[in-house]
């Protein structure tokens, strides 16, 4: 579980509720903010936004991938990638490329194990670089949909609350005649607009960020273990690897990578 979002998350409602109950001088004052009509035209409305916008299978992945912002994400450490890939650098150096077959059962990350196991197989490097390459691209897509449904809700949320305060206006202004009236009705058109920008920017665009986010890390990740292995396919010296892997990282995370390398024959 990713404490910070799931903390960022709880630590906003309980700003909210904090500001209402002291607003309001105490908990009596959620009755002010709680409007059924209201949540159905802000809610509702969004979201039949997304449905027609999407198709049935891309709406069921976008809520599905609040999971994915909120759970601790599988992504390799980048560090321990880097020295993976020297380790293998010098079981290829010193004991063929072939030797890496046996390397691979050490390997969690399919990923990685699919390239190596193309360099085994002696795959030219250009096709190797093509299918990891594809590979990637196509998670990056999958990704950004993901992401992107969140962000097109955060826009839908404020913009159908507006819808909800045009509504409660044309009802308070066909009933001016009663001015006791207009307080209240007011109150309610405007609840419309809390509940979209409560949502939007509570829920919707914190996982758009977290997501967008959690998918640039695994893509560095990912092409750091695309020019290792083509790096080890290519018979190039471990610490020329190393080096060029660190680039990779920030200045202040490479000291951690430094390996004793062992000079193969």
């Amino acid at each position: 579980m990713d404490i910070a979002s799931l903390g960022g998350l709880l630590a906003g409602l309980i700003v909210v509720a904090f500001g209402i109950i002291q607003s309001a001088g105490g908990v009596i004052g959620f009755k002010y903010f709680v409007d059924v009509p209201s949540l159905i035209i802000t809610i509702g409305g969004s979201l039949t936004s997304l449905l027609s916008s999407r198709k049935m299978d891309d709406f069921k992945a976008g809520f599905k991938s609040m999971n994915l912002a909120i759970k601790e994400p599988a992504i390799p450490n980048p560090e321990e990638t880097i020295k993976q890939i020297i380790d293998m650098s010098n079981v290829a150096r010193k004991e063929g490329l072939l030797a890496l077959e046996g390397y691979t059962e050490n390997i969690d990350n399919e990923f990685m194990k699919k390239g190596i196991m193309l360099v085994v197989d002696g795959t030219d490097a250009d096709l190797v670089r093509s299918i990891l390459e594809t590979d990637l691209s196509n998670m990056d897509d999958r990704h950004k949909a993901n992401a992107g449904f969140w962000d097109y809700w955060s826009t839908q949320c404020p913009a159908w609350g507006m819808i909800g305060t045009l509504i409660g206006l044309v009802i308070m202004l066909q009933n001016m005649s009663d001015p006791s009236s207009i307080g209240p009705s007011m109150a309610v058109a405007l609840i419309t607009t809390f509940y979209g920008s409560l949502i939007a920017n509570w829920i919707c665009v914190p996982i758009n960020s977290k997501l967008k986010e959690n998918n640039d890390i695994e893509i560095s990740v990912k092409s750091i273990m695309i020019e290792g292995i083509l790096s080890i396919q290519a018979g190039e010296n471990p610490h020329v690897i190393e080096e060029k892997l660190k680039t990779f990282l920030a200045p202040a995370a490479r000291d951690s990578v430094s390996t004793e390398q062992e000079e193969g024959g």
